[in-house]
């Protein structure tokens, strides 16, 4: 999992860049999206969700290939898309999506009437102090809108949309407003980034995700499939501190950075190990705050890694117990950092047995259920950092406790993780549902949870009626979901 400083990144500065005038030809490749939207319900998992819809903006980049947010069309039942002065509503369909990036690349149902309009091509970052177009279909009318700004900052900075994942983005002193995400922003003819968030604390702060992040999506879904961003798996420490420089037998030379963790399983892992001082990565000097330069600029490190792909080697060059060693790292995906990042396009999984309501912690979870427990807490923090997810594949939660004979006072469990059942260590949902509707039961059910005062005992001959009345009084037509 990335931790990535907010980065300045100095990419240059100038005259203010006068724009050409747009051809308004073009203006027919920047679409109108409507999307109808089911939200999952993780409170009562069982349910369908409640229905919602906005509106966003994608453009043409080339055959039947529409590029926007994925913030836009995520959880989408039904895409529509109108053409600027046109009334007619195209039926539309997600091709490919990527949460952690926040792009998304839509098809029509018939390309047909769209092989006339122009595609857009991509530019490069634009720099400091120069002027960039955005054009979309933002809140305050049903027209297309075209305003203009000034790229104020460069820098790394968190992607709202899945929570957990920092790129690269472009700060621009021109709002980003519902309904302009997935638009152009464009500079000499080109995109030059898409719009996709803004900073309510600020007013005339929008962010653009810049062409490099853009690119990389486009290249990545080319084999057919999206495979997210490759992760290095470490955590490191900026050595400014004199002292600790000459602890570790460095020079004053502002070069390196202390490794202070690594996360099981991931790319550095037997490679890399806390206590390592980082030198150089893919060839690159590594400064003592972390940086690297790259195309003349100074970036954080992990820029490295976010240009590559799964399969992909950087040389490290590192310090460990005074000497020098050098090592190439093949860089691939830590999936089970995904436990951080909102779920899209996912139905709730659950377990419903005798009124007791048990479901996997995630973040989607964590969000709704606002646990206070202090161990679901902790399991949450230290599920990949520690490398809980070697063992444990769920941290299986008791979310909900029906009323009902069979659970009468056991309210007070609500929120605690699951231990055992019947005396078998949990280790994912479909596990736990196995252990509590297994071929022959038990006479009782045991189920331990972590931090409680005792175990729930629920004897097994009463289950099959409590499911029945729960089901009845609660609306629930299915007692399970263990599908991912």
């Amino acid at each position: 999992m990335k931790h990535l400083p907010f980065v300045l990144l100095f990419l240059g500065t100038g005259p203010l860049h006068a724009q050409k005038p747009m051809p308004s030809e073009v203006y027919r490749s920047v679409l109108r999206i409507e999307a109808a939207t089911q939200v999952p319900d993780y409170e009562t998992p069982w349910n369908s969700g409640r229905f919602s819809g906005g509106i966003g903006t994608g453009f043409i980049i080339g055959d039947n290939k529409i590029l926007t947010n994925a913030h836009v069309v995520s959880n989408a039942k039904r895409l529509l898309i109108t053409v600027h002065g046109r009334p007619e509503k195209y039926p539309a369909k997600v091709e490919y999506i990527g949460h952690d990036c926040d792009l998304a690349l839509l098809s029509v149902e018939d390309f047909t009437d769209f092989k006339s309009y122009p595609r857009f091509e991509f530019g490069e970052v634009p720099a400091l102090e120069s002027e960039v177009r955005v054009i979309g279909y933002p809140i305050g009318g049903d027209r297309l809108s075209v305003t203009r700004g000034v790229v104020s900052r460069i820098d790394f900075q968190p992607y709202s949309h899945s929570r957990a994942d920092s790129h690269l983005v472009v700060q621009i002193d021109a709002a980003i407003n519902p309904g302009n995400s997935g638009g152009p922003v464009l500079q000499d003819g080109k995109v030059a980034g898409v719009a996709f968030q803004g900073l309510r604390q600020a007013d005339n702060t929008g962010y653009i995700i810049p062409t490099p992040v853009v690119r990389r999506f486009l290249k990545d879904i080319e084999d057919g499939k999206y495979d997210q961003y490759v992760d290095l798996g470490v955590t490191e420490f900026p050595l400014y501190n004199p002292a600790m420089r000459r602890a570790l037998g460095l020079p004053e030379n502002g070069k390196g950075v202390l490794i202070t963790s690594v996360i099981p399983t991931s790319s550095a892992d037997g490679v890399l190990q806390p206590g390592d001082v980082l030198l150089s990565l893919d060839g690159l000097e590594v400064d003592s705050a972390g940086m690297v330069t790259i195309d003349g600029e100074k970036t954080n490190l992990n820029e490295v890694v976010e240009r590559k792909f799964a399969g992909d080697k950087v040389a490290a060059r590192f310090l460990r117990d005074g000497g020098w060693n050098d090592a190439e790292i093949e860089l691939k995906p830590l999936p089970w950092s995904r436990m951080y990042s909102i779920q899209y396009e996912k139905k709730p999984r659950y377990v419903v047995f005798a009124g007791l309501v048990f479901q996997p912690l995630d973040t989607n979870l964590f969000a709704t259920a606002k646990f206070d427990n202090v161990t679901v807490r902790r399991l949450y923090t230290d599920y990949v950092p520690k490398g809980l997810f070697q063992k444990q594949r769920d941290i299986v939660v008791l979310t909900r406790v029906e009323t009902d004979p069979v659970t009468s006072r056991l309210g007070e469990f609500s929120g605690y993780a699951v231990d055992k059942i019947n005396g078998v260590e949990v280790t994912d949902l479909r596990q736990a549902h196995a252990l509590l509707y297994p071929e022959k039961p038990p006479e009782f059910h045991v189920i331990e949870l972590f931090g409680a005062s005792r175990p729930l005992i629920i004897p097994s001959a009463l289950v099959a009626e409590a499911n029945g009345r729960i089901a009845q009084n609660y609306g629930i037509s299915k007692l399970e979901n263990l599908d991912e």
